[in-house]
């Protein structure tokens, strides 16, 4: 799965840098690192979207909500949508999507990307042998040149019951995993799926339907590398770059 992840880059600078529109500028510290993104935060996406219905589809950046919410959540008591009742979708199964009520719908024309610098999992200790759960270890997956990474989800619209349809949307994301591969498999049994630039477009296309080959792939599996990380980052309080940087790995990963 992808439950916490890091990313640095100023939106601005990632829609120049990859050749988008940032709509993002009305989001307050939109462009502030965060090294530990947990689900419900806002994140950047990369969308394609539409000016006119004639036009040629654009890339935008936008801000979106980690965890999906789909169009027909009802309307909670403080007049946003109601999530008490149903699980936080903050990934989709790759195998799934397509027939998933959750995801089918946003998988037809509302795929996006999210940038990121890398994620975090938690692979499990040796076995004590007493009743003590053995502690875990956090790693951060990243990609070895510094780049970014790029990995496939989807999107949503919300708005309540009796706002019109011209009123603002809340807009929210998923995002997809696949299993895991080469040596991130010693990690986790699930992985963010990595979509790389030359696919971008393709995985984007709102005027196209998914293609499911890219759902099968493990786009920039190359470009990843694993590091054991510090404990700290186990806490959502806690937020800076040392929670990304290297510490005496354990005996035993591999």
């Amino acid at each position: 799965m992808c439950g916490r992840f890091a990313v640095t880059t100023d939106p601005a600078l990632l829609a120049e840098k990859i050749k988008a529109l940032d709509e993002t500028v009305e989001t307050p510290g939109g462009g502030s690192p965060n090294y530990n993104v947990a689900p419900t935060t806002t994140i950047s996406t990369v969308v394609k979207r539409h000016d006119e219905p004639e036009d040629e589809s654009t890339r935008r950046i936008r801000s979106m909500r980690w965890g999906l919410i789909p169009p027909w959540v009802k309307t909670g008591s403080d007049g946003g949508p109601d999530l008490k009742k149903g699980p936080l979708l903050i990934n989709a199964r790759a195998e799934t999507l397509t027939t998933s009520p959750a995801f089918r719908g946003s998988a037809k024309t509302k795929r996006c990307l999210v940038p990121m610098d890398g994620w975090y999992e938690w692979k499990p200790g040796a076995d004590t042998g007493t009743a003590k759960k053995p502690a875990k270890t956090p790693y951060f997956m990243y990609a070895a040149d510094g780049e970014p990474l790029f990995m496939a989800g989807l999107w949503s619209t919300w708005r309540p019951e009796d706002a019109g349809p011209d009123s603002r949307p809340l807009l929210s994301c998923t995002i997809i995993t696949t299993d895991a591969a080469a040596q991130l498999a010693g990690i986790h049994d699930r992985m963010p799926l990595t979509i790389s630039a030359s696919d971008w477009d393709r995985w984007l296309d709102p005027d196209a339907p998914i293609d499911e080959g890219l759902l099968r792939g493990h786009g920039d599996l190359d470009r990843i590398e694993i590091r054991e990380v510090s404990r700290l980052v186990n806490s959502v309080r806690n937020n800076g770059p040392e929670l990304i940087e290297a510490v005496a790995p354990e005996a035993g990963l591999f």
